[in-house]
């Protein structure tokens, strides 16, 4: 099983090897591409059971798309779902084939078998990015999203957070095309809210800057290693980015809540921005020197 891996690591680091050495042309991305998806190909094919679930997976994802377009529909006209249809179509069908596309990283964690199907915890992730992939979808058509819809889209995404690594933990599904499916939906889910809150003039602008740089920063630092230096970087979150995640899930929950608690929320403002605005200066740190002593 580690052989398997390795020498899959060792495939990835080979292709960056030589992109990076024709110098990120076009026919370098193109032939980057070309065979990382012949390497994915193979993996699904290698797999039946895992690429059948995968399948099920995508249609589940394709009918819960429908639904929502259907219920935007009768709710908000057939104007506004033809806005949000190229956007949120483009997110959907990208979040499933990455999922395909990382397939082979379905490994256990402790074992590195690769696990037959895709499994409950990793389709609770993927349903916390199709919420994210609905928000950015009427981001990107320019649909104003009132805060209770946010929110509700915020607290099912807090709940399939939460869901995903406990089914994952007990069931001992851990995998590392969790953590990487569970660091994107988080991304894009926080980015679409982030930018909602300022949309909606109820979170200042460089607040919002200041807590999608906790996502921006390790992402560029993996791409910087994965392009600049053909290395693979650690996905795992480090206890600070869990402390600057909690503390940002909290003050977004005070921003979004209804004005009916506003007696709450207004003494809790200060203090949990202070606090996140902290912990998120000091998770993007940490997780970069978890990443350079991993490597």
């Amino acid at each position: 099983m580690r052989q398997g891996i390795n020498n899959e690591n060792q495939f990835v680091v080979d292709l960056l090897t030589t992109l990076r050495e024709e110098k990120f042309s076009p026919p370098g991305w193109w032939r980057f591409l070309a065979r990382s998806w012949d390497m994915s190909r193979k993996t699904a094919n290698n797999h039946p059971t895992l690429k059948r679930s995968w399948l099920v997976v995508t249609i589940v994802m394709g009918m819960l798309t429908l639904s929502i377009l259907a219920t935007c529909f009768v709710l908000e006209g057939s104007s506004s779902t033809l806005r949000l249809l190229p956007g949120f179509l483009f997110c959907v069908l990208w979040q499933q084939s990455d999922l395909y596309w990382h397939l082979g990283l379905n490994r256990q964690a402790k074992t590195e078998r690769v696990l037959p199907t895709v499994g409950i915890a990793n389709t609770l992730t993927w349903l916390r990015a199709l919420g994210a992939s609905f928000l950015l979808g009427r981001l990107i058509g320019g649909i104003t999203t009132p805060s209770w819809l946010a929110l509700t889209i915020f607290l099912c995404g807090v709940a399939t957070d939460i869901l995903d690594g406990q089914v994952a933990r007990r069931s001992g599904t851990q995998t590392k095309l969790g953590q990487i499916g569970d660091g994107e939906a988080d991304f894009c889910l926080y980015l679409a809210l982030t930018i909602i809150l300022i949309q909606n003039v109820v979170l200042p602008l460089w607040i919002g800057l200041l807590m999608l740089l906790r996502f921006l920063i390790p992402l560029l630092a993996a791409f910087s290693s994965y392009f600049l230096f053909a290395r693979t970087v650690r996905f795992g979150s480090t206890i600070w980015g869990k402390y600057a995640g909690l503390a940002q899930s909290l003050y977004l929950l005070v921003l979004l809540a209804p004005t009916q608690l506003a007696f709450i929320t207004h003494y809790l403002n200060l203090p949990l921005l202070v606090v996140t605005l902290i912990l998120l200066a000091v998770a993007p740190v940490a997780q970069i020197i978890a990443n350079v002593r991993s490597s």
